[in-house]
């Protein structure tokens, strides 16, 4: 294949990578607690052969996918008044209980299942010190304190546990807004606080991810127009090489 042709598809398939992640982020404007991605690229430079006309080695730059980063920036804070909607504020993280193990949200979206125990939308029991947190009928309203602390009309019923890690940056993404911490021992968040009644919201902007998205489709067609006028100047070489006599 042409090296031109190479270097327009490493840009193309840079280009299609960059539109998945846009459209993922937009996906999940509404999800609580959800933090935005970017791919990030690097150039990889590769030596190839002189072609006709040419001396020397020559230099072709490709872009090479380098990961995604994540944006742990706080979201918007929304009022929604349900007992067991929590809000964070500061670094932290829930802790839920699932078939895997435990695993860090920053969803705050939780409710009581049939048998009284707060869970996510995942039916994962939410974790406090002492395990799974169980409320009864007789445990009249509830009330959850700036530090966790869920108390009912007969006292004190638990206190929930908040993640904190040193890199989040290294936290494995699982699906369900949920993160598993590969390599890494969770602290007590000390200067995260908890908010009943409020759900802090996804951290995308949604005109800042249309132009992002943009600005992705015209490099795109940039590099597809190229792409194309390379395949047509192939295609007259051709037909002219065909055209000549005794060819």
């Amino acid at each position: 294949m042409d090296n031109s042709l190479l270097v327009s598809l490493s840009q193309q398939l840079a280009a299609y990578q960059s539109m998945d992640v846009i459209a993922n982020n937009i996906a999940n404007v509404s999800t609580p607690g959800f933090r935005r991605e970017q791919p990030t690229f690097q150039e990889y430079v590769a030596e190839v052969a002189p072609g006709e006309g040419e001396t020397g080695m020559q230099q072709l730059s490709f872009v090479k996918d380098s990961g995604i980063v994540r944006d742990m920036s706080e979201g918007p804070m929304q009022t929604t008044d349900h007992p067991f909607d929590l809000a964070l504020h500061g670094k932290g993280f829930f802790v839920v209980q699932t078939a895997g193990g435990e695993r860090y949200t920053r969803n705050g979206h939780f409710s009581l299942d049939t048998s009284g125990q707060i869970v996510d939308d995942s039916g994962n029991p939410l974790l406090g010190d002492g395990g799974a947190i169980t409320v009864t009928s007789d445990d009249g309203d509830i009330h959850i304190g700036a530090d966790g602390t869920l108390s009912g009309k007969n006292g004190q019923l638990a206190k929930l546990r908040v993640a904190s890690f040193a890199n989040e940056a290294t936290l494995a993404k699982e699906g369900a807004n949920l993160f598993s911490a590969p390599g890494q021992t969770p602290a007590a968040a000390s200067d995260a606080k908890i908010t009943q009644g409020m759900l802090e919201g996804s951290n995308v902007q949604p005109v800042v991810e249309i132009s992002r998205m943009v600005d992705v489709m015209r490099a795109y067609q940039a590099t597809a127009t190229l792409t194309q006028s390379q395949e047509d100047l192939m295609r007259q070489a051709i037909d002219k090489l065909g055209q000549t006599p005794g060819s």
